[in-house]
């Protein structure tokens, strides 16, 4: 925690939105603190940039750019920008916050770590940085300070802020000016402020290098001679300061850093496969002995911390070098009778335990990847292995149930006998819906992306409960289990809506709408429509209205004196035609109710008004000649 002053930042609420609780961290382009996003109520990482920078509208400028650039780069590894903005002559970023340490507190409390342990640290930095080559953006300063290491083990890479579109390979860097690490510079970026995918291949073989040896490559007493010596000088292969370095370590690290850019890996992609490829031939386990700690500095310090610079060219490339220090003399070698003992004896036995190696006592582990777990075990067994099968593991291709990886790894040539663990895939990481009912649209899509899910389609349906613009209802539903990153459909409400009780009898529109919370009133009018009917209603059928509202219904008195309807009419009934009862269908399903009428010799019309599964209306009631047209409501 950076605790040197007073910062007046802290504690006040930056934008109108994020309150500012401490300062965790200064460089040089900006100050790091954490703050509390209120409008989501989170906590987030704020990248304030220095005054003096935010002054310069070009710098400003490319900030903003770059900002958006990061923004849209998603990936495990990469910490994620959320928001930028100014406050002020406040310029900044809101990022993830993400609790932990840096790679550099790491080597400050172990000095250097196993070539195992080194390449687990390095894999995740490179597909961060392959993501985001393959986005067209450069880091330009990759070091340990810029990877962060969760309490729960997961790599991040941080301070995309110098990244910058590839555009046709040239860049925007202003004339004269290198922004970048001196101990992690390429030497196009020293001479020339060029930095393009292969700068950061370099700057990460730098900072491999450091972790396998506790050091950096060149170490001098001004950042002048450090930026000569990448120029002028190569860096050397780990083994030559830590003996066991593995060969292939070696490789990597001098491949990434030659001082050619041609001939280094073409992105962080190509250097992240090698990497990969060389972890498999590393045996699992194992720490640094106390014996083989490598001193990091002068009396036993940690090597200082790599402040960003925004430094002129000009200073590091004309001032004359400080003078190197020379080699120490080399130790003069003298004989140990000790060891050259047990190199005899080691010899005799590796001679005398040879019909061990031919007799066949090595098998190679079988490949199982894939493989169904019950099947693979008796495969395994079938073999002469003893079979352990370890804790599931989360996996987005590979189905629950099938062997995701094994231990030792496949093709690996074990003891004939000996015990290997299956670690099976428990599928991808599943994620409950969360419950957005009663949310806006906007602060639905916020609770479902922190969930770890996105938001999908959205509709809308009428609701006669949930306020308009609100989330009704999720699809899936909240608590359905869906995969990681996986779509979640909002159903918005549209707001109730006047029902249409057109053609329903007075008396049964009264006590519908009466039951949805309406106030009805009723006028009488001359009409031929069958009086009591329904002819008319204020507001129209399907307008918005609330709950409460007053409705006014206008329904038929029936026409003027003297009119029969026609089945009343002796004239006008055929011969052998007669009135028929009119089954009365209400709250019965409609299935029932259409059958009933049917039977009865009548048409039926089928009106949905409150999607029910019962009737709730119907016309006309009582008697009428057979065929003619009943009309439900449901």
């Amino acid at each position: 925690m950076d605790t040197t002053v007073a910062d007046p930042l802290v504690g006040r609420l930056l934008d109108g939105r994020y309150r500012v609780e401490s300062r965790v961290a200064r460089g040089g382009m900006a100050a790091v603190y954490l703050a509390l996003d209120i409008r989501l109520d989170r906590t987030v990482a704020l990248k304030v940039m220095h005054r003096s920078l935010a002054e310069d509208p070009d710098f400003v400028r490319r900030f903003i750019g770059e900002a958006k650039s990061v923004a849209s780069l998603s990936h495990p590894n990469v910490v994620h920008v959320f928001d930028q903005g100014t406050d002020g002559d406040h310029v900044y970023l809101s990022m993830e916050y993400v609790p932990g340490s840096t790679l550099r507190d790491v080597l400050r409390r172990r000095t250097r770590l196993p070539a195992r342990e080194a390449l687990e640290i390095m894999i995740p930095v490179l597909a961060a940085l392959g993501a985001a080559h393959q986005a067209g953006m450069v880091h330009r300063d990759v070091k340990p300070e810029n990877v962060l290491l969760t309490d729960d083990g997961r790599v991040k890479v941080v301070d995309f802020g110098l990244a910058r579109a590839i555009e046709g390979g040239s860049h925007q860097t202003r004339t004269g000016v290198m922004i970048g690490t001196i101990a992690y510079m390429s030497p196009e970026q020293v001479t020339a402020g060029h930095t393009d995918a292969r700068s950061d291949v370099y700057a990460a073989g730098v900072m491999l290098y450091e972790l396998l040896t506790g050091r950096q490559p060149y170490e001098a007493e001004n950042p002048m001679s450090v930026a000569y010596r990448h120029v002028h000088d190569r860096v050397p292969a780990p083994s030559a300061l830590v003996p066991d370095t593995p060969p292939r370590l070696d490789a990597l690290v001098l491949a990434a850093t030659d001082r050619e850019p041609d001939r280094r890996p073409p992105d962080a992609t190509a250097l992240l496969v090698a990497a990969v490829d060389a972890h498999r031939t590393l045996p699992a386990g194992g720490g640094v002995p106390a014996r083989h700690a490598v001193p990091a500095g002068p009396a036993g310090h940690a090597p200082p911390a790599n402040p960003t610079l925004i430094h002129p060219a000009a200073d590091l490339l004309t001032a004359p070098p400080a003078p190197l220090r020379p080699p120490r003399e080399s130790r003069r070698l003298r004989p140990n009778w000790f060891l050259v003992a047990l190199a005899v004896v080691m010899i005799g036995a590796i001679v005398g335990t040879g019909w061990w190696f031919s007799e066949g006592r090595y098998d190679k582990v079988p490949d199982l990847l894939g493989m169904n777990l019950t099947v693979a075990k008796a495969e395994a067994a079938k073999r002469g292995f003893e079979v352990k099968v370890g804790p599931a593991e989360h996996d987005s291709k590979l189905g629950e149930g099938k062997v995701l990886r094994t231990d030792p790894a496949a093709g690996r040539e074990v003891l004939s006998g000996s015990a290997i663990t299956l670690v099976p895939s428990s599928g991808p990481v599943k994620i409950a819906v969360p419950n957005v009912v009663n949310l806006t649209e906007a602060e639905a899509r916020a609770k479902i992306s922190e969930a770890g899910l996105t938001a999908g389609s959205v509709s809308k349906v009428p609701s006669d409960t949930v306020q308009r613009g609100l989330v009704l209802r999720t699809s899936p539903q909240v608590g359905t289990k869906v995969r990681e990153g996986g779509k979640v459909g909002l159903v918005l409400s549209a707001g109730q809506l006047m029902p249409d009780v057109s053609e329903m009898q007075c008396d049964q529109a009264d006590a519908f709408l009466r039951q949805k919370g309406f106030t009805p009133t009723v006028v009488q009018q001359v009409d031929d429509a069958q009086p009591g009917t329904v002819i008319a209603q204020n507001p129209a059928p399907r307008a918005e209205v609330t709950a409460g509202q007053q409705v006014q219904l206008t329904c038929s008195k029936g026409p003027d004196t003297g009119f029969r309807w026609p089945w009343e009419r002796d004239d006008n009934v055929q011969p052998g035609q007669t009135l028929v009862a009119i089954p009365d269908v209400r709250f019965k399903s409609i299935r029932d109710a259409t059958l009933e009428l049917r039977q009865a010799g009548f048409q039926v019309k089928v009106r949905r008004i409150a999607g029910s599964g019962a009737v709730i209306a119907e016309n006309p009631l009582g008697q009428a000649p057979a065929g003619t047209r009943i009309t439900i409501w449901h």
